[in-house]
């Protein structure tokens, strides 16, 4: 499947803001299931600095706005080819140890509940079962309903309210895999459309799991699948503000309000092709 992507963040500011600088990890992963054909990233006002791939395998990107400014907007767009490798991340070139990613964070810190949860799913005969189990019981404990939660609430918190978005589900399986000694990290990307075709219009996360013998595997326990050719992925980290696509810092006052707008776009589709033996 070949994507069309347009991603525009705008931040308003109430008082003008200067020398605003922000690392962006908005550029797609390099994989086998996934390629880039072009990508256009820009800050209006802004200029490029360095840019480098992290150990975790991200691209990253800093840029600085002078100022003074009431208005920044973050634009990406471009055109990505995906295939279904049924989400397992393979050729994807990193560096950090997968054990690392046993490491709590607040947003994903377990409490008691937490606890149980994890401690619920036994009947899984090896890892990658355990897994799948694990995502498909975070996604029966927490209902799919946005804006009940906020950017900041912690995995613990969502499964208490029993209700989340994306964001929620992820580092609540991230927190349960752990629980289980499966290294565990949160992903930050797009969706071209759910399961049943609706088409998705933010950005998406969803969490991968280290299996042993496989390496690293999506799971996506908002939509109850793993990562296919409709999901194009972006960065990684220990939970979302570890992930975050975008972060910055602004000497000022003024209140930040944020707008975010995102297109994905199916422009081709590949057929798949088999052939039989007699």
């Amino acid at each position: 499947m070949k994507l069309r992507i347009v991603h525009q963040t705008v931040y308003r500011y109430d008082l003008p803001v200067r020398n605003l600088v922000q690392s962006l990890r908005l550029t797609p992963s390099v994989f086998e299931g996934q390629r880039t054909h072009d990508w256009v990233i820009d800050v209006s006002g802004g200029s490029r600095g360095p840019g480098f791939r992290d150990g975790a395998g991200d691209w990253i990107e800093g840029w600085t706005v002078r100022g003074p400014t009431e208005e920044v907007i973050v634009a990406t767009s471009g055109r990505v080819e995906t295939r279904d490798t049924a989400g397992v991340l393979r050729g994807h070139r990193e560096l950090i140890h997968p054990l690392a990613y046993l490491r709590d964070t607040a947003a994903t810190r377990a409490d008691e509940a937490l606890r149980d949860l994890a401690a619920g799913v036994t009947d899984a005969s090896d890892p990658l079962g355990l897994a799948h189990r694990l995502s498909a019981a975070v996604s029966e404990a927490i209902a799919y309903r946005p804006g009940r939660t906020e950017f900041h609430t912690t995995a613990a918190e969502a499964l208490a309210q029993g209700e989340g978005v994306c964001q929620d589900h992820a580092q609540a399986l991230i927190a349960v895999a752990r629980l289980r000694d499966l290294p565990a990290r949160y992903v930050s990307g797009y969706l071209h459309s759910t399961a049943g075709g609706e088409a998705h219009e933010a950005a998406h996360a969803w969490a991968e799991i280290h299996v042993q013998g496989l390496g690293w595997v999506g799971f996506d326990p908002a939509n109850r699948c793993c990562p296919d050719e409709r999901y194009v992925r972006l960065g990684s980290g220990l939970d979302a503000p570890d992930a975050a696509p975008i972060r910055g810092i602004a000497a000022g006052q003024g209140i930040e309000t944020l707008d975010v707008a995102v297109n994905v776009e199916e422009v081709e589709r590949f057929q798949s092709q088999s052939q039989t033996q007699s």
